[in-house]
């Protein structure tokens, strides 16, 4: 009784604020978006037919750092068999990610949410949070932070994803 209550509680609140009243899951179509790229808009319509590796992050993030060389390798490595890796970036102010992005280079697409609406409907709850999207436009997988020891599973989701046997 209490659990449902809180539910309620949180839901009637999310309701009165705007935000997104379901988080994503599994199965679920994944929210469309269309936000300020470094080059232009990029919009996860636009990658329809792809896998999507989408991650949040942001220039204060410690394990954001250690993903990007993987995030990097796994877009070089699986790009040809339809992988596109997008992170969206959830600073306040760009230049923050700009700055980031000098010492943290991305090889992939980055778009920037100042206003983090995207983050919200995602209902995503820290840095870095990733979502992988299947061709279909599904959401196959969620994942929060990174550490070294998860890098074998996430490229082990992305390859079932992409439909590929172990190379």
């Amino acid at each position: 009784m209490k659990r449902i209550c809180a539910q309620s509680a949180a839901l009637a609140l999310a309701t009165l604020l705007g935000m997104p009243v379901l988080a994503v899951e599994t199965g679920q179509a994944a929210p469309d978006f269309d936000l300020p790229g470094r080059v232009g808009a990029v919009k996860l319509s636009d990658f329809k037919g792809k896998t999507v590796y989408l991650d949040f992050w942001a220039s204060w993030c410690g394990p954001c750092k250690q993903s990007f060389p993987w995030m990097n390798e796994m877009q070089t490595r699986y790009r040809g068999k339809g992988l596109r890796v997008v992170g969206i970036n959830v600073d306040q102010k760009t230049d923050d990610a700009k700055n980031f992005l000098k010492s943290n280079p991305a090889g992939f697409d980055v778009a920037f949410d100042q206003a983090g609406k995207t983050p919200r409907t995602y209902a995503i709850k820290g840095m870095p949070t990733s979502v992988l999207i299947a061709p279909d436009g599904k959401i196959q997988m969620v994942h929060s932070g990174f550490h070294n020891e998860h890098r074998d599973e996430l490229e082990r989701q992305i390859k079932l994803t992409l439909n590929l046997k172990d190379q």
